[in-house]
């Protein structure tokens, strides 16, 4: 009887370790989706370059060698300070998703107004530096603004102070989106970028503008049920991971979208 109680002790010790190294990144700062979730919007953006966008972008990434789109999606989080934190998010107040300047974005600082402050340098003459910055800004921030809790809701920071148990580890419901959705697929960049970019059929990613994709992130946020209780369980994973690989899809879309018609 007692090496049948150890037996089962060793078992659901084991479980429990194996859960809880697949959501170790829930535990993170605000870096929406992560190098992996960054790296797939890159790839599917990629793949949808005209010709000529994708030679002016190779050009531009030549200037450091063995930089590709998706290397340097993830460059403005390494590259964060404190004068660039807010560029990288854009917060409403409770129940509004109506995006006004003034109101969520002050001077241009949220990542509406870094989006298209940075797309104006990419299309405009100046020196290939600067574009190359605009292009790895633009990388990230277009995926930024897809993450549904970078344009949530200014009371709870996005969701970082909202916290939440994940898997037997203490967490905040930001980090769980920006990371413990997609390590919970367990799936390489590559792989999850050409399965998920055929999820934007009959999405309207042909809206260009970053106004949009705040308001529909916002909505997103706003849904019954997208706040959790304070105990993630499976159903609200397998409930908001299709909505994840949507948002995915259409900021690797609209990432193309954008560099297409800059570099036309």
């Amino acid at each position: 009887m007692k090496s049948e109680i150890k037996r089962v002790a060793r078992t659901l010790a084991t479980s429990a370790a194996l859960v809880v190294s697949v959501f170790a990144a829930t535990v993170s700062t605000a870096n929406a989706w992560g190098t992996e979730g960054h790296q797939v919007v890159a790839l599917i953006a990629q793949s949808q370059l005209t010709p000529k966008a994708r030679a002016e972008v190779d050009r531009l990434l030549a200037l450091e060698p063995g930089a590709t789109l998706a290397s340097v999606s993830t460059w403005a989080d390494e590259h964060r300070n404190p004068s660039t934190a807010s560029w990288h998010y854009v917060n409403f107040p409770r129940g509004n998703c109506v995006y006004e300047e003034q109101r969520d974005c002050p001077d241009g600082r949220c990542v509406v107004g870094a989006i298209k402050k940075e797309l104006a340098i990419l299309e405009s003459t100046a020196p290939d530096d600067k574009r190359l910055a605009a292009l790895k800004y633009l990388a990230h921030f277009v995926g930024d603004v897809h993450q549904p809790l970078h344009a949530g809701y200014l009371d709870d920071k996005g969701g970082n102070t909202y916290q939440l148990q994940a898997f037997m580890r203490g967490s905040n419901l930001h980090a769980v989106w920006d990371t413990g959705l997609i390590k919970n697929l367990n799936e390489e960049p590559e792989a999850m970028a050409a399965r998920v970019q055929k999820l934007t059929v009959g999405m309207p990613v042909g809206n260009l503008d970053p106004v949009n994709a705040a308001e529909e992130s916002c909505n997103i946020v706003s849904l019954k049920g997208f706040y959790p209780e304070r105990l993630v369980q499976m159903p609200y994973i397998q409930r908001y991971t299709p909505v994840m690989e949507r948002r995915l899809a259409a900021a690797g879309a609209r990432l193309a979208g954008m560099l297409n018609a800059a570099l036309k």
